[in-house]
């Protein structure tokens, strides 16, 4: 009964001058406010960095060619290509940890032509059969992936990305089409599911994708580069000037192919070296033991000893989550910083206020004394005014920051998250401020003499 009293005399105070109350409680708006729409756009961000990074794959293992050493000479890092074929097979037999493993290629800037159209993808990627299940990519959205035979024999068989789809084959299934990448012609197996942009920003639609054995004989053969992680590159040779002069020709042993059986019959590659090898762990909790198990076969089949660097270098999707989350975390927080000091500048605003109306108040307080009020019950009067003027002010604070993070979600078409522990925490801290800067001028007004304040003018 006592606490509903004060509470019911501090509404009756706050009533009086309602125009000084509003204005003393929009400094508090304000700060809670700003402090809302902060959290919520950093928990969206962080939400939305951690969808991106699922996207791709949060238990993705990415295995490159690291520095080695020869003589006492780095070759400093995916200076040597020292990853192969048989890495990649070892890996899928021996580590248990690990669910899907596949070979990395990919090209950038390869034209990709289907009738009269034509559409440059942002990178064609290229794997075994397991790359799909490696990426997330799941279900495709139309026909097949692409199997191991077809990997085994180099098929021209190409899966495209959404935004290719739209481009090359607008109103159409694309799905048993031809689909010319530079001058290899391919046969579209497989559409797949919409995944949108990446963190990065960049179109994760906009991909062809094919088996890594055709990327590396095929198409590293029709003009450009194909690349890899580590930027590696093989590029056509031209003929030197020297050649017609000292001729280097043999009789061939063997006799020549036509232009069919050269299409058809590819020669075996001699050195089977690869770019990039990219792993799944089963579950992310697996991760860590992907990576020692990986570590292990590694080693024992590149003969490195105990005590020597590794040739190659592991890297997980969760080494880029903590970063990019940490980084969102230092923006939120140096945003609530400021935000944290409106709401200081309000609880100054509030003091002051409050030290005029105990001045205004100076012969009520000498009365209420001289009736046997005591000291302690001004206080808490003084303090529940204080502290209702806080709360009254969050709780608006918290409406218009929901507001704010709803119109910014909407116009500007940022990722914004509704977050409980934001509201709870202004809530607690706009109560806090009203105790912590409402405490003295209660306290004042606990102090004075009653003879004094009754005599006051």
């Amino acid at each position: 009964m006592f606490l509903l009293a004060q509470i019911g005399s501090a509404f009756v105070s706050l009533r009086r001058n309602v125009l000084r109350s509003l204005l003393t409680m929009l400094g508090i708006v304000i700060g809670v406010a700003v402090v809302i729409t902060m959290m919520e756009i950093g928990a969206g961000a962080s939400k939305s960095i951690q969808a991106s990074i699922s996207n791709m794959g949060t238990n993705v293992l990415m295995i490159w060619p690291w520095a080695t050493k020869t003589a006492g000479i780095s070759s400093g890092s995916g200076g040597a290509v020292t990853l192969t074929e048989e890495d990649c097979a070892a890996i899928r037999a021996e580590c248990l940890a690990v669910e899907a493993v596949t070979p990395s290629l990919s090209r950038r800037g390869i034209q990709a032509i289907a009738g009269n159209r034509n559409w440059t993808p942002f990178t064609v990627y290229s794997g075994n059969e397991d790359y799909f299940t490696v990426q997330s990519w799941g279900t495709p959205d139309s026909g097949r992936y692409f199997t191991a035979r077809e990997v085994r024999t180099a098929a021209c068989v190409a899966v495209i990305g959404q935004t290719v789809k739209r481009e090359l084959f607008p109103n159409e299934d694309p799905v048993g089409k031809d689909l010319r990448l530079n001058s290899v012609l391919f046969r579209v197996i497989g559409v797949l599911p919409i995944k949108g942009a990446n963190m990065m920003g960049m179109d994760q639609d906009d991909t062809v994708i094919v088996p890594w054995t055709t990327m590396r004989n095929r198409l590293s053969r029709s003009g450009g580069s194909a690349t890899g992680a580590s930027g590696a590159s093989s590029s056509s040779s031209t003929e030197s000037d020297t050649s017609d002069v000292y001729p280097a020709v043999s009789a061939s042993t063997y006799p020549e192919q036509d232009s069919v059986q050269a299409e058809n019959y590819l020669l075996p590659v001699r050195f089977n070296n690869i770019n990039q090898i990219t792993a799944s762990a089963k579950t992310a909790e697996q991760v860590p033991d992907a990576i020692e198990q990986i570590t292990e076969v590694l080693r024992r089949r590149h003969g490195i000893q105990p005590g020597e660097e590794d040739d190659f270098v592991i890297r997980d999707m969760s080494e880029m989550l903590k970063t990019m989350t940490a980084t969102s975390g230092l923006m939120t927080s140096l945003l609530l910083i400021v935000a944290l000091l409106s709401l200081v500048v309000g609880g100054v605003g509030i003091m002051n206020i409050m030290l005029v109306s105990v001045t205004e108040r100076t012969r009520e307080i000498g009365l209420r004394m001289a009736v046997g009020a005591r000291g302690s019950r001004i206080l808490t009067q003084f303090l529940t005014e204080s502290v209702l003027l806080c709360l009254l002010g969050g709780l608006v604070g918290i409406g218009v920051g929901r507001l704010a993070s709803t119109i910014i979600a909407k116009v500007l078409g940022w990722p914004v998250s509704v977050s409980l522990g934001a509201i709870l925490i202004s809530a607690g801290v706009s109560a806090a401020i009203g105790v912590v800067f409402g405490f003295y001028p209660a306290w004042r007004a606990s102090r004075l003499n009653p003879i004094d304040a009754l005599r006051h003018e």
